[in-house]
């Protein structure tokens, strides 16, 4: 009986250390690839790929991803076996080709009416900077596992003696900093381009809706489940905000609010615009802008 409890554990320990390392390769892949997935031009070049195209534009990204794999990858502990080099870039690859078409599920840019060699090209032309953020996921942010234990003890404690001289306002300013920085770095590029308007004209309510649970979602992961930085020492911090949920609900807020402000900046919202438009608009600019924003609340 012990040893099948025992068996259970390992199990579940190994299934927590897979799921988490999933996580860290489509953050990786959401970190990389979300500005190129908001270019229209990659739209119409895939929606007129051949099929023979397509398969090498796979095995040309399978050999890029399975050479990053060899040195960074996306698991917390690299294996230096080929063959498990070899099947952690399939699932890069396949990590990158899933994360690709929910993306442009969701933004309604592949819907159910969509040709299949269409549809087919998009996502596997959009899906090669997902599959190598996801193979490179290893290298954004130096990770948990390039620290030794000693060295996160250390860096625990000294966060927690930082952290006491902080107040708690000081703790959350610099996450709002943090956040609008990346947002509008990431973002920035975005709003003043068509995509937007394209998008939007396309939009469905029930989609939106989909944008915010993603949204959130991928904010989540990158933060507080990929192991990316001082991710233990985020959940430790003590601010108005800080508790996973209520930071990351706060985080896509400011996210929200910086991408209004720049699309007003850039003349695509005005002020006699109603509200619905506003709103649809700001949503679909929020998910770059959130992935950013993430990213910056890494960096601080």
């Amino acid at each position: 009986m012990a040893k099948r409890t025992r068996k259970k554990r390992q199990s579940s320990h190994s299934w927590s250390y897979q799921l988490n390392d999933m996580i860290r390769g489509a953050s990786g892949g959401f970190l990389f690839g979300i500005p190129l997935l908001y270019t229209m031009e990659v739209w119409w070049i895939g929606s007129e790929t051949p099929p023979h195209l397509m398969l090498v534009i796979l095995a040309i990204t399978f050999i890029v991803v399975l050479l990053l794999n060899h040195t960074e990858g996306f698991r917390q502990i690299q294996s230096k076996r080929f063959l498990d080099t070899v099947m952690d870039s399939v699932e890069a690859l396949a990590i990158g080709i899933v994360s690709a078409t929910c993306i442009l599920f969701v933004v309604g840019e592949i819907t159910q009416e969509t040709p299949l060699n269409e549809a087919l090209g998009k996502l596997i032309l959009e899906s090669v900077p997902f599959s190598l953020g996801a193979a490179l996921a290893g290298a954004f942010l130096s990770g948990d596992r390039w620290s030794s234990s000693n060295n996160q003890d250390s860096d625990q404690q000294g966060n927690r003696n930082h952290q006491g001289k902080k107040s708690n306002f000081n703790a959350t300013l610099a996450d709002i900093g943090g956040t609008l920085i990346g947002a509008m770095i990431i973002a920035f590029n975005i709003a003043p381009t068509d995509e937007i308007p394209m998008l939007d004209a396309a939009i469905e309510p029930p989609r939106l809706l989909a944008i915010i649970a993603v949204s959130l979602l991928i904010s989540y992961g990158i933060v507080f489940q990929a192991g990316f930085t001082t991710q233990k020492q985020r959940r430790q911090q003590k601010g108005i905000f800080q508790r996973p949920i209520s930071e990351t609900v706060m985080s896509y807020l400011v996210s929200l609010f910086a991408s209004a402000f720049m699309l007003f900046f850039f003349h695509r919202l005005s002020l006699d615009d109603p509200w619905t438009l506003w709103m649809s608009k700001t949503l679909i600019l929020g998910l770059p802008a959130t992935i950013g924003g993430a990213a910056g609340r890494l960096a601080i």
